[in-house]
């Protein structure tokens, strides 16, 4: 029986880890899904216990999709600034989710309200950008911050900009994700 794209994606973000951790080489990825050779862009985020634990991606579609989302796993699970790195015996306990982004897109707007006309909650993800401070949030950011304007404040202040920076003075990027998660 062959996999799904998720399933295949959840697979290699795990084996990739496995393997980072000390364990087999990943097997190659399944001959029966093409799609894994083309370029693609993922973000691997890792939660333990609800919490996250990782988050690290691409934003553009740069290298082939299986060595994205190994790449991606790997980098979540040993290089984001924001954690110690994970350890074997955490492993078993972590969850795996694979998102898939569409390559994003321009969004013009005017102001802060006709950007809050545009932006759909829950299902885009936002890249905002001004000069050398540049942020995203995955679409699956809405669940906890459901208010676009604290939305837009968080992501000013992850890009390491004070909340109340006019809007006007970025330019923003929106995108789309396919998700899969681990059960």
């Amino acid at each position: 029986m062959s996999k799904t794209l998720g399933e295949e994606l959840l697979a290699q973000a795990r084996c990739a880890i496995d393997a980072a951790l000390g364990g087999p080489p990943c097997p190659a990825a399944a001959a029966d899904l093409p799609e894994l050779n083309e370029l693609g862009a993922t973000f691997v985020t890792l939660t333990k216990d609800g919490q996250l634990r990782g988050c690290i991606g691409s934003l553009q579609a740069w290298r082939p999709l299986v060595e994205d989302v190994r790449a991606n796993a790997v980098a979540a699970a040993l290089h984001d600034p924001r954690f110690y790195p994970l350890e074997r015996n955490e492993f078993a306990s972590i969850h795996v989710e694979v998102s898939l982004l569409s390559k994003p897109e321009p969004l013009e707007f005017t102001d802060e309200a006709d950007l809050l006309q545009k932006i759909v909650p829950h299902q885009d993800g936002l890249i905002i950008n001004r000069h050398m401070h540049r942020a995203t949030f995955l679409p699956q950011v809405w669940e906890q911050l459901p208010d676009p304007l604290q939305f837009l404040a968080h992501l000013k202040q992850k890009s390491g900009l004070p909340a109340d920076t006019p809007i006007e003075l970025f330019t923003i990027q929106r995108y789309r994700v396919q998700k899969w998660k681990e059960k």
